[in-house]
């Protein structure tokens, strides 16, 4: 997708969103300053932020936009600097969190959030999203944020040339992915491209290690306590990361993931397993020699997580951020923001066709595969759980250290009190 197709899709985006009955009805047209809070800094995340923030100013152009955004992949500086603002009674308008464990462990269950049930029933989101995503977003019978899109953590990106060249196709088993990366390495190329740099990536890649040493429902197990964190298919799964590792860039620990992302468009390194948000920073760099698929043994599995914006209690103006939530669960909205954020609409009824070709296969993956849920991306655990499986996997990238590690993963879930 080139720059010139991007600045097209946010301005039809925005003339449709202004005209006549775009959104529904409206509320009496706001004031004042409106202060968004996220983690969206790089490429085409960037890209999607400023394009629903482009809609907002064309519908309320009395409200000045904050953009508040702290850098940092994962959203790991922006927490910290939430966590100190939602403490210190001086909450943003509205922030970025991630659907599921993460937003109602750490911030409904202690009576920050106000519920958004109703605003789902009036603009008829309980119809127009899935029942499984509101069902993530739900907690004692009430909505609690709006759902922007539905990310998969779980692809492969790979360059097409480097595979191309050397005849190879995308692995789809681990014995595959070392024989390619054996006839790879031997070439000059880093097989498999990691930047661990923010601590929260190698966890990331080992999400889908997981899966495919335990399938769907054996990887669902691991956060309900019916799948066994000392088992031997954990040891298979971190055995088979410690000699993916070996593959890996020697200065994985000094680049995030976009840094992995640049050994992919300079033709140094082969593939990487990240979010497909990766999809909207290559568009981004204007690069369109990358492929994707499921990473080994992932066929048919889909590690879901999904971004979304709530309105925390004691806000400055409330109808602002209601006004914004609007524009995030709008069809509209969703469509401006998710072509260039890379990932797909929490609704259901978006258009294929104002989507990329990956867009378009995630949306056929969507419908087809076995869902599960993201631990390091907040869906399918407690935020201190969630945290400790990162730490330990982080960790592990230096020891190497199987039985410590896995006894460290253990001890986690019996920390967040799901096993014994």
């Amino acid at each position: 997708m080139t720059r010139v197709l991007r600045r097209s899709l946010i301005a039809s985006a925005v003339a449709v969103a202004v005209g006549l009955g775009s959104l529904g009805a409206l509320q009496a047209a706001p004031a004042g300053k409106l202060e968004i809070f996220s983690w969206w800094t790089a490429g085409g995340e960037a890209e999607a932020l400023n394009a629903v923030f482009g809609i907002y100013h064309a519908r309320y152009p009395a409200v000045q936009i904050v953009n508040a955004t702290v850098a940092g992949g994962a959203g790991t500086n922006a927490k910290a600097v939430l966590k100190t603002r939602m403490l210190g009674g001086d909450p943003p308008d509205s922030f970025q969190v991630h659907a599921g464990h993460e937003l109602i462990d750490t911030w409904v269950r202690n009576g920050s959030m106000e519920p958004l049930t109703g605003l789902f029933k009036a603009e008829g989101w309980t119809t127009a999203m899935p029942r499984g995503l509101l069902d993530i977003l739900s907690y004692k019978g009430d909505i609690w944020s709006v759902p922007v899109n539905i990310h998969r953590a779980n692809v492969l990106w790979y360059n097409k040339k480097i595979f191309a060249d050397a005849h190879l196709a995308p692995p789809a088993t681990f014995d595959e992915f070392f024989k390619d990366a054996d006839a790879l390495k031997a070439k000059g190329i880093v097989p498999f491209a990691l930047g661990d740099k923010e601590g929260w990536e190698a966890g990331h890649a080992f999400e889908a290690v997981l899966i495919a040493a335990l399938g769907a429902d054996g990887y669902r197990g691991l956060w309900t306590g019916t799948t066994p964190w000392t088992g031997p298919k954990v040891t298979a799964a971190l055995e088979i990361f410690k000699r993916m590792l070996a593959y890996a860039n020697t200065d994985h620990a000094a680049l995030t993931w976009d840094g992995a992302g640049e050994y992919i468009m300079g033709r140094k390194g082969a593939m990487m397993i990240m979010g497909d948000w990766a999809n909207g920073w290559f568009t981004s760099k204007n690069f369109n020699e990358y492929g994707w698929a499921p990473p080994p043994g992932n066929m048919g599995v889909y590690d879901a997580l999904s971004d979304s914006f709530g309105l925390p209690k004691k806000v400055r103006d409330r109808e602002n951020v209601m006004a914004w939530l609007r524009v995030l669960g709008s069809r509209e909205g969703q469509q401006a923001f998710n072509p260039l954020k890379g990932s797909i609409c929490a609704r259901t009824d978006c258009s294929p066709s104002v989507f990329g070709a990956y867009q378009r296969w995630a949306m056929t993956q969507w419908t087809t595969d076995a869902i599960v849920p993201s631990v390091i991306h907040g869906a399918a655990a407690s935020e201190g759980w969630a945290t400790d499986y990162k730490d330990a996997i982080a960790l592990f990238v230096t020891s190497r250290d199987t039985a410590a590690t896995q006894q460290a993963l253990a001890k986690a879930c019996v920390n967040a009190g799901v096993c014994k």
